[in-house]
């Protein structure tokens, strides 16, 4: 990992877990939130891996931009870490492509955050519409199937 994403990492795991502690204890969808900077992580680790598809890592690749990216669905400069909810959307999004074309150990061996990572993902993407609005999460697709 390049020492910028490192930054991003880290900036990202103290926002969210700083809110958590504080303001975002009740939220509902905490521990999405709270699996942002794991799959931002896995994302990375995905994009270097030799076994991923070329096809694959331009979707990684693709998600990880909309992560750092300020401008998106919901800018984190106006809405603080649950911003993060559409970021983690689309990370579970693509990381779901990427279980369903490979073999899922690939994402397994990467996974830094806790619990199962297929579980997460589902998790994540069962509750998606419910998160960001199933108008938004459709957009919020479109933009990874262009890829």
């Amino acid at each position: 990992m390049d020492e910028e994403h490192l930054d991003f990492y880290r900036r990202l795991r103290g926002r969210v877990e700083e809110w958590a502690g504080g303001a975002g204890q009740l939220h509902r969808h905490l521990d999405i939130l709270l699996a942002a900077p794991d799959f931002f992580y896995l994302l990375l680790k995905l994009s270097g891996d030799p076994d991923v598809p070329k096809q694959e890592k331009v979707k990684l690749l693709a998600a990880i931009i909309y992560f750092v990216t300020p401008l998106d669905l919901f800018p984190e400069a106006l809405f603080g870490p649950v911003g993060y909810l559409d970021d983690t959307a689309l990370a579970a999004y693509v990381l779901s492509g990427l279980v369903n074309r490979t073999d899922p150990e690939v994402v397994r061996r990467h996974w830094a955050g806790s619990g199962d990572v297929l579980e997460v993902i589902q998790r994540v993407l069962d509750v998606a519409n419910s998160m960001i609005g199933s108008g938004l999460w459709k957009r919020l697709r479109g933009i990874a199937d262009r890829f």
